[in-house]
């Protein structure tokens, strides 16, 4: 298993590490995922998402070469700016979706999921840098407030953009991402700096977030897990992200996917809110007047709502609104169909 350069410092504080990804990451903290997902809802977190890979690719061919493989048009960006993308197979299914860092004029960082990082590399080549850095998120409405008590250029950094900025002493790349529903920055630090940086972090007033709780985040808010909401047989169609398809230029996968939309999909991504707090789980089968009609992919319980939700694969033609039941164990806890986010 690999480790994060912040794997001393997580386990010092006690947190729980669980693999993923190929990673040994931390799960939780002491207080645990409800009180860390709170936290960010309600103030400002950190996350180590240093699993995340970052492929680098330089260069005058370097534009092009981004262009003509993934799907979104950089040409709507420029540099200082990120960009939410995916990166297709033949079939059109999403083999990763993926944040572009657009560092400088011939500098993209390029970020794919933890365990796609060889295949991002084989399909667009660049150098894997991902073990000189750590990757730090800081999530929440008080996010930018306390970053700034380090460094203002960092919490000046605006949705989707990207800058270089000191913070602490430590040079930063630092883009206005993240992966909560809520406003915040992700920070790269070289990986030898990351300890001083995190504690700086915390010692500015961030909680120690883990993954547990970044998932929960994430549902809530409607955002796709690789693995669950894409991947094979997935496409962004069917996943409701048609708007990071160019359909006016080429690239891999888009003969496949210009026949799915010609044809209509035979799925789509939903939300779904429980009555109650019991909650669903990945694979569940969703019943529309008894009858399965689609399955979970990813369920818990949302802590801002104190009951269970979920996205599931759904027929194109259920509308928002419509009641079903989801198959628990055995029992069916009804829901209704929603558009995210929920929460």
């Amino acid at each position: 298993m690999k480790t994060s350069p912040l794997d001393a410092v997580h386990r010092a504080l006690g947190a729980k590490i669980v693999p993923f990804g190929g990673w040994d990451m931390p799960l939780s903290y002491a207080d645990g995922t409800v009180a860390e997902h709170v936290a960010c809802r309600t103030g400002a977190v950190m996350f180590d998402v240093s699993h995340l890979g970052t492929v680098r690719i330089t260069g005058p061919s370097a534009f092009d070469r981004l262009q003509g493989t993934l799907t979104n048009d950089l040409h709507r960006i420029g540099p200082g700016r990120a960009q939410y993308t995916h990166l297709l197979d033949e079939d059109g299914s999403v083999q990763d979706d993926i944040i572009v860092w657009w560092v400088d004029d011939e500098r993209f960082d390029v970020m794919p999921n933890a365990s796609n990082t060889d295949g991002v590399v084989a399909a667009l080549g660049g150098d894997d840098v991902t073990e000189t850095r750590a990757v730090i998120a800081v999530q929440g409405p008080d996010a930018r407030t306390r970053l700034a008590t380090l460094s203002a250029p960092a919490a000046e950094v605006a949705r989707f953009a990207v800058a270089e900025v000191d913070i602490a002493g430590t040079a930063c790349v630092v883009a206005g991402t993240g992966y909560t529903g809520e406003d915040g920055v992700e920070i790269a630090a070289p990986s030898a700096e990351a300890p001083s940086l995190w504690s700086a972090l915390a010692a500015a007033g961030i909680t120690p977030a883990g993954l547990g709780a970044r998932d929960t985040l994430r549902l809530e808010a409607g955002l796709p897990l690789h693995g669950n909401e894409l991947g094979p047989g997935i496409t962004p169609l069917q996943a409701g992200l048609g708007w990071v398809v160019r359909w006016d230029a080429e690239f891999r996968g888009k003969a496949a996917l210009e026949a799915e939309r010609d044809a209509g999909v035979h799925r789509r991504l939903r939300g779904l809110v429980c009555d109650g707090r019991r909650p669903p789980r990945p694979h569940n089968a969703v019943l529309i007047d008894g009858t399965p009609a689609g399955e979970v992919t990813s369920g818990n319980f949302s802590p801002v709502l104190e009951r269970g939700i979920a996205l599931a694969f759904l027929p194109p033609e259920v509308d928002l609104g419509t009641g079903v039941e989801i198959d628990v164990r055995g029992s069916a806890v009804p829901a209704v169909v929603t558009k995210p986010p929920l929460h």
